[in-house]
């Protein structure tokens, strides 16, 4: 590979200390009743495997983490692999790893999400304003197999995927076989404003401030924070977790500070995991994308918040009796970013027509792969969708990309 990972992976000292960013207990308090209050917004079903373990077909399960960007020279190289030692030491190993992985279309947020979960590269808005010209992957698996829309959900610190995950605008899907989506900082937010306004935060003088406060805080904290339009903001808390929410409120605010989006994202994937069990299930995660505010120690922060949480996401895996040996994790960035040196600011952007911004990697890990190994040959990122459908039993349909060789047929 030429990047070193192997002789560090079986010494985990030589990465050095744990860099990974750690949160303050009462944010991480905050955080974990706050995804409590959001799953608790929406309804817990019964699972669909037996039905389709009934039918013959495959109960494998789907999961992709989805970086913003993040650069080779950050993470899979000798002098990034210090801000990744989750993927480097305790994933690495054990995975089918692609480090020539390559973006080839528009590398914006939108479109390369868009690519990678249709196979097929296209250009359409960058905020994610239009829905993509061919089927998602979740419009494939759903309509073919007759899948509830309770078994594909995205759950995403992202706030530009709505038209993505409605559905595309190809004939013969649409909206109707779309997935669940959830944007958990704005759910967040409106649920807390909700107790808020309903009086339920006595022990708060200044309601308003409060508010302000958690907007501010979570906002702040990733430069996509604004312009939400998720579910609607009448839903009724869940009892269960007004306590736990209230009593956090004063100490989250009196903390001080801005919290991470994706801490939040990923509190919200698990209780998803846990009331749902989905299928399918893609995150995203975004806080690396704190480099177009110019702050290169803030996205190096993201870097190892996004190794560190696709560890903790990999570990609920293995401890769910729902997902422990039917799942097939996938986890790569959206792209790299753009070289040192380039008159776009180099880390600040990820539009150059370059390696740095074009040539990114791929980890799977789990029951859809044969054997850990590492793959020197160039893929791309539409090959990941076709790859996808196949494990979970979907007839091939026209895309850009192919099936991956070393995937379990």
């Amino acid at each position: 590979m030429g990047i070193g990972v192997r002789q560090n992976a079986s010494n985990p000292s030589a990465l050095g200390p744990n860099p990974g960013f750690v949160v303050d207990p009462s944010k991480r308090t905050f955080l974990r009743a706050s995804g409590m209050l959001v799953a608790g917004m929406m309804l817990p079903r019964a699972h669909a495997d037996e039905k389709a373990i009934e039918a013959g077909g495959s109960t494998q399960k789907i999961i992709v983490v989805i970086v913003g960007g993040v650069r080779r020279t950050e993470t899979f190289s000798r002098e990034g692999l210090e801000n990744i030692p989750h993927l480097a030491v305790d994933l690495f190993p054990i995975s089918l790893f692609y480090p020539h992985t390559r973006n080839e279309g528009v590398t914006a947020h939108f479109n390369a999400i868009s690519s990678i979960l249709t196979g097929n590269w296209q250009r359409v808005d960058d905020w994610g304003k239009l829905a993509p010209t061919t089927p998602t992957l979740f419009e494939q698996f759903r309509k073919e197999q007759k899948i509830d829309r309770s078994d594909t959900w995205v759950v995403a610190s992202n706030k530009a995927l709505t038209s993505l995950i409605g559905a595309s605008s190809a004939s013969d899907f649409g909206p109707a076989y779309g997935a669940n989506v959830v944007f958990p900082k704005q759910l967040m937010l409106t649920a807390v404003a909700d107790a808020l306004r309903g009086g339920r935060t006595a022990n708060m003088a200044d309601r308003s401030k409060v508010e302000a406060e958690l907007e501010s805080a979570m906002e702040g904290s990733n430069y996509e924070g604004l312009g939400w339009n998720v579910f609607d903001a009448s839903e009724r808390l869940d009892p269960r977790a007004r306590a736990s929410i209230e009593a956090a409120i004063a100490g989250f605010v009196h903390s001080g500070g801005p919290t991470s989006g994706d801490e939040l994202t990923f509190f919200m994937t698990r209780e998803v995991m846990r009331k749902f069990s989905p299928r399918v299930l893609v995150v995203a995660l975004s806080d690396v994308e704190a480099a177009h505010f110019g702050s290169y120690a803030m996205h190096l922060s993201g870097i190892k918040t996004a190794d560190r949480l696709a560890w903790q996401l990999w570990q609920e895996v293995e401890a769910n009796p729902e997902y422990k040996g039917r799942t097939t994790m996938l986890i790569l960035p959206e792209f790299g970013r753009d070289p040192d040196g380039s008159s776009t600011n180099g880390f600040f952007n990820h539009r150059a027509n370059d390696d740095s911004t074009r040539d990114t990697w791929m980890m799977a890990l789990g029951a859809g792969i044969d054997k850990p190994q590492v793959i020197e040959r160039p893929i791309r990122h539409v090959d990941v969708c076709p790859t996808l459908a196949g494990l979970l039993g979907c007839r091939p349909i026209e895309s850009q990309g192919a099936r991956l060789t070393e995937f379990r047929a």
